[in-house]
């Protein structure tokens, strides 16, 4: 039987601690971080609809728990993440019929929504390959470092998907500028990391070796600010569905040097 709605959000604004006995992903708190990265790094750690479903509950936790100040969202074997399981989710893609693709499509949507409004900082730690929705992770993550290896790239458009899945065609303008996003929406190239550097996509490059300590770092930082952990995800006064409307982009700054939409208040290239 089905609990209330009422009941559920209920149980979540009670819950003072965060769970790691998660089932689709890797998940370690210690010292009110959490440390998660996906699982099967020999085939690049892809997504599924199993995982889709338990990253997006557990980042909906999130935003009641008192006992994780920051997320690091991790590569696992050299890699980051290739997307969603061609095996597992692009091929009965295919087979679905429409209200079962919608369902699939409102529930990406509500990890990334779910991301951006749990409360915490994320940091996302590239390495290596991190593509599709590999890319949208960590373009709702708040702060991304790569390495040298690190290649990302928003390839729906390649598979048969539109460029604007999980809300990319809304965000990442605000990252990188509407021009440069749309070059990647719509070719669905690889985004250098020379470019993901100076476009303000990363905020840091290191090498592979220097990319754990550098993470930790960030997230000392952050812990030992004289702010709450709350006050580091500046998150812009609109409704979730906002997101997806272009009309309420002119609610947000745009930066005067590269023309992006800065939604964290903050001088973007300077």
């Amino acid at each position: 039987m089905t609990q209330p709605l009422s009941t559920v959000c209920w149980e979540r604004q009670r819950r003072k601690s965060m769970r790691s006995d998660v089932t689709h992903f890797h998940c370690q708190i210690s010292d009110k971080i959490a440390f998660i990265n996906l699982m099967r790094p020999d085939r690049k750690n892809p997504l599924t609809f199993d995982s889709y479903a338990e990253l997006r509950d557990w980042f909906q936790d999130l935003k009641y728990a008192d006992d994780v100040h920051a997320v690091v969202f991790g590569s696992n074997g050299g890699n980051f993440s290739s997307g969603g399981d061609v095996h597992d989710i692009i091929g009965p893609l295919t087979k679905m019929a429409m209200k079962e693709l919608l369902q699939f499509t409102r529930m990406t949507g509500d990890l990334v929504k779910a991301m951006i409004h749990c409360g915490k900082p994320i940091i996302a730690a590239i390495d290596g390959v991190c593509v599709g929705a590999g890319a949208i992770v960590a373009m709702a993550s708040d702060l991304r470092i790569a390495t040298p290896l690190t290649k990302v790239a928003f390839l729906f458009n390649r598979v048969g998907l539109a460029g604007c899945d999980m809300g990319a065609c809304s965000i990442l303008p605000r990252i990188i500028g509407y021009g440069r996003a749309s070059e990647l929406l719509y070719l669905g190239r690889s985004m250098t990391v020379e470019e993901g550097a100076s476009w303000g996509f990363f905020n840091k490059v290191v090498e592979p070796d220097e990319l754990e300590k550098t993470k930790k770092g960030k997230v000392q930082r952050k812990k030992t600010s004289q702010y709450r952990p709350s006050q580091y995800k500046k998150k812009p006064k609109v409704s979730p569905e906002s997101y997806l409307d272009p009309i309420s982009w002119n609610k947000f700054e745009i930066c005067e040097t590269c023309g992006s939409e800065n939604r964290s208040k903050v001088v973007c290239c300077n």
